[in-house]
């Protein structure tokens, strides 16, 4: 019985071990691509890159000091600000306008939803109005 409980254990231990192992493999992965892709390394952003859990980035002592130390410089790398020449003025203008008129437009059409919303609430209550005086889907002539 101890040959047979000793094979479990080990096969046990061997399928933890590839488990681990593949989770290493995914959080390096997905350092890789965040870092590829420029986003910031948090453990948040890798967990959820690589479909991992947060408990296995901070209980993995190389992968956790691994991106506590890509966290910190990144906190510490300023950003580049750029030389103010006419293209530049140029693209920061045009970006200012199109963010504007991006929020006036998500602004407007909330507006229409808003007044659709109403409009549907008006045409509900007047169709039970309709259906309260016997007049189902009739309109009256004044």
């Amino acid at each position: 019985m101890t040959d047979a409980r000793t094979k479990r254990t080990q096969a046990l231990t061997a399928a933890a071990k590839a488990k681990s192992q593949a989770k290493t493999q995914a959080a390096e992965q997905a350092i890789r691509r965040l870092i590829k892709r420029g986003e910031a390394i948090t453990f948040q952003a890798v967990q959820r890159e690589a479909g991992i859990s947060h408990a296995s980035l901070y209980n993995h002592p190389d992968l956790r000091g691994r991106i506590e130390r890509l966290r910190a410089q990144a906190r510490q790398i300023p950003t580049p600000t750029a030389p103010a020449d006419a293209e530049n003025t140029l693209v920061l203008a045009l970006t200012t306008q199109i963010t504007r008129r991006k929020q006036q437009h998500r602004q407007e059409v909330q507006d229409l939803r808003n007044a659709l919303e109403q409009a549907h609430g008006e045409n509900l209550d007047l169709r039970r109005e309709l259906d309260r005086r016997g007049l189902p889907g009739q309109v009256q002539a004044s």
